[in-house]
């Protein structure tokens, strides 16, 4: 039987609940973390770094376990993401108020950010193993969903649970979820890539890599924090600076490689994974709009997570559009038509002029174009990824594709929450605006609306790139496959 036979919808949706442990559950800590940190006692400042913990980790360590998964086995690297997050969730669930609060959210947060880092890449990689043609398009769609769906729901989904059963139920669930995962996927046959006798794991540049991220998330969520200025934030933005010279020169002279530079060489799967980056990072949108309107507009979490009703339901119910227009124009066009439409939503969110209730509207209207514009991409960007890879460097590939997903969310989280705080907390006396924007409505909350214009900006100008990316370097051609065509298991 050809492995392209293998796949099957119980196996797919089993991967599927993989994704949404991470996607869904672990991610409303975007929108309940302050919640969560008034009653377990942590800090506020050490609460941030662990609501982007998961993402960081889940972004670091997804390109090693992509290269691990084909090597050790696909299935069994999804297993051990089930078993991770499981453990993840439930120290979560159980951690205590008190002293020991900060280190358990820490560990849980790490283990659930790991449990990603294993499910994604082995899970795509499985997609493109045992799923073939019009098949894999649809897995693809399907996968996505919990990806893309998942994180579209995460803010209302946490809001829900918070009012109705508490937060604690939240990590219980996921757990429970995973459970139920890891019987689905139970008996499908083992995927690996052709053994090589050389491979050595590539610790140095795992150790270089962390270092780098980490130095540089550090700066990013608590630079404001230390002061931009003082000798801790200067010396840990040098250190990610110095190590990323010393890994990208280390990573290319090692054979074993976890980030295979040569990949890039193929423009389609740069393009793709760039743009996918940048287009990840436009959810910095979401933690904007949800402060804007807490802190500016007096809403309340859970208020304020169903504005994004819209980007949830719309990015769910249209995804497996942008499968029918890959089939259609290739991936190119529907790759910019959906960064165009995620772009004229984030215009439409820097209308932060207007009152309280007619923003409420727009922002209704802006969060389902937001995800419209990323239901038309997702599919074809994955494919584009994926179909222009070698079938022996597919769990690499995915590994790096996901990672510019996790990265990208995390550092533009990151970067958008405190852009919004360093324009809040410089208040007060400075109206960034006077003169050019005339704020309708209450006066009292001009400077966080300001904030916020100035946030989405920074968003826009990540789009814009993402659209230049897609434009120099996803070919016209209706379909890569043509790129890809050797791919396929004789």
């Amino acid at each position: 039987m050809s492995s392209k036979n293998i796949g099957n919808d119980k196996l797919l949706f089993g991967m599927i609940l993989g994704v949404l442990a991470f996607w869904l559950f672990a991610q409303t800590m975007l929108n309940i973390g302050p919640i969560m940190a008034n009653e377990l006692g942590i800090e506020m400042s050490v609460m941030n770094i662990a609501v982007s913990i998961a993402a960081l980790f889940s972004g670091i360590f997804v390109v090693v376990v992509g290269g691990l998964a084909d090597r050790m086995g696909r299935v069994k690297a999804i297993n051990i993401g089930f078993v991770l997050n499981i453990i993840g969730s439930l120290i979560i669930g159980f951690v205590p108020a008190g002293a020991a609060a900060e280190a358990l959210m820490m560990i849980g947060r790490i283990l659930q950010g790991l449990s990603g880092a294993f499910i994604m890449p082995a899970s795509l990689a499985l997609v493109k193993a045992y799923w073939d043609g019009e098949g894999r398009q649809r897995a693809i769609s399907m996968w996505s969903i919990g990806s893309w769906g998942g994180s579209g729901f995460a803010a209302l989904f946490g809001g829900l649970m918070l009012e109705s059963v508490g937060w604690r139920w939240i990590f219980f669930s996921g757990a429970a979820v995973s459970v139920l995962g890891m019987w689905m996927v139970a008996g499908t046959p083992e995927s690996k890539a052709a053994e090589n006798p050389n491979y050595r794991f590539d610790l140095g540049g795992v150790v270089l890599f962390t270092i780098m991220m980490v130095s540089l998330q550090i700066v990013l969520t608590q630079g404001g924090q230390f002061g931009w200025l003082s000798p801790i934030t200067i010396g840990l933005f040098v250190a990610s600076v110095v190590f990323s010279f010393f890994f990208v020169r280390y990573e290319t002279s090692n054979e074993n490689a976890f980030v295979d530079f040569s990949l890039f060489k193929n423009m389609i799967f740069t393009g793709a994974t760039i743009s996918n980056f940048l287009l990840n990072a436009t959810a910095g949108v979401i933690v904007v709009t949800m402060s804007l309107m807490q802190l500016g507009g007096g809403m309340t979490a859970q208020e304020a997570g169903f504005l994004t009703l819209g980007y949830a339901l719309v990015i769910v119910s249209c995804i497996r559009v942008g499968e029918k227009l890959l089939q259609k124009f290739g991936p190119r066009k529907p790759m910019l038509w959906g960064s165009w439409i995620v772009g004229a939503s984030i215009v439409l969110l820097m209308q932060t002029y207007l009152t309280s209730e007619a923003y409420k509207v727009l922002a209704v209207v802006a969060f389902s174009l937001f995800g419209l514009g990323l239901a038309f991409y997702a599919t074809p960007s994955t494919d584009a990824a994926l179909s222009s890879l070698p079938a022996d460097q597919s769990g690499s590939g995915a590994g790096i594709y996901k990672m510019a997903s996790s990265l990208g969310a995390s550092f533009g989280v990151a970067i958008s929450a405190t852009v919004f705080t360093i324009m809040n907390r410089e208040a007060g006396s400075i109206q960034w605006t006077e003169g050019l924007i005339s704020f309708v409505g209450r006066q009292d909350n001009i400077i966080t609306r300001e904030a916020a214009l100035i946030a989405m900006g920074v968003n826009l100008l990540m789009l814009l790139a993402a659209v230049a990316s897609i434009m120099l370097t996803i070919p016209k051609e209706e379909s890569t496959k043509q790129e890809g065509q050797n791919d396929i298991d004789p």
